[in-house]
């Protein structure tokens, strides 16, 4: 399953406009959209407000490009509002959405109530993206990324710390702690584990120093080189560039990744050497998965790339 290497989440109204537009202008300059847009309806909306501000979410995605990317997160399947949320919103707005973020996700009943409030306003074919906030989710992870309506798993690193009741230290929300500490770390690589495990996305945090843009550029090309994340959040839009090329293959990679696959085909597809090394159909899909990933991070290919991918993404 392949989706946007960034997940871009914006609550108060002038940034979720400016995110859309932005959307545009870069699926326009990369050729392909790069990163989606999450309108929050959890931490976006003020207290007291909630239900405005579901109005609001609602007219945003009504009016959004038809080719757009857009999601929503909406309130814990607990909060008063999770009902609101989905009958304001999803009830109208479902055909123009990617998929839902349902947050504080415990268990796969929790999956399952949410799941029987969204197919009730007839939003049957979206998908669920949820969030792991808390150490029982994790302990649930594999059975929460294997129902069949789960597509992503996020992690939800200052949730997660503050659930251990001061037993994780603040620095273990910061870009170095979070990847140091060992029961956040531990976390994520049970939810990147239980992702794979059942072929579904696993989206990294959030780094909450917004303004370093080398901060997010390490949290990124740690996440994604070291703990198997293949997507990632961002909450300010200086940070969606450094984090798509963070997680995109290197130049070096997909010129390997293409003549290995052009090797491969002149071969139809059976094991060959190549700069040294034995190669299968095992290897295949790697190196075909290389050049996924550099379409949907706007990476130039060589043009027998560009050809391959057009007449294999189907079959290989």
């Amino acid at each position: 399953m392949v989706l946007p290497v960034c997940d871009h989440y914006s609550g108060v109204e002038v940034r979720m406009r400016k995110s859309l537009q932005l959307q545009a202008e870069m699926t326009q300059e990369f050729g392909t959209c790069v990163f989606d847009v999450t309108l929050d309806c959890e931490d976006g909306a003020p207290v007291g407000g909630e239900i405005e501000h579901a109005h609001l979410v609602k007219e945003i995605a009504l009016s959004a490009p038809q080719n757009a990317r857009i999601a929503v997160r909406v309130h814990a399947v607990d909060h008063p509002s999770f009902a609101e949320d989905v009958a304001l919103i999803l009830t109208h707005c479902h055909a123009n959405l990617k998929h839902v973020m349902v947050p504080k996700v415990e268990s796969v009943q929790d999956v399952e109530t949410a799941v029987k409030f969204i197919d009730q306003v007839g939003a049957k074919q979206l998908p669920l993206h949820v969030l792991i906030e808390s150490p029982t989710a994790v302990h649930h992870a594999f059975e929460i990324a294997a129902h069949p309506r789960v597509q992503s798993l996020s992690f939800g690193l200052m949730d997660f710390v503050s659930a251990h009741g001061g037993a994780i230290p603040a620095s273990g929300m910061g870009v170095q702690g979070q990847f140091t500490h060992p029961l956040v770390l531990r976390a994520k690589l049970e939810i990147a584990s239980a992702c794979h495990a059942h072929g579904k996305v696993p989206a990294h945090c959030v780094v909450t120093e917004f303004s370093d843009l080398e901060a997010i550029k390490t949290a990124a090309t740690k996440a994604s080189r070291e703990l198997g994340f293949t997507r990632m959040w961002s909450i300010h839009p200086s940070q969606i560039r450094p984090l798509i090329e963070a997680f995109a293959p290197s130049s070096s990679e997909i010129e390997n990744a293409a003549s290995l696959i052009e090797a491969a085909e002149r071969a139809n597809w059976a094991p060959v050497s190549h700069a040294g090394q034995l190669h299968d159909r095992a290897s295949y899909r790697f190196f075909w998965q290389v050049l996924e990933r550099a379409h949907h991070t706007g990476r130039a290919m060589p043009e027998s790339a560009l050809k391959y991918f057009e007449e294999y993404a189907c079959a290989v």
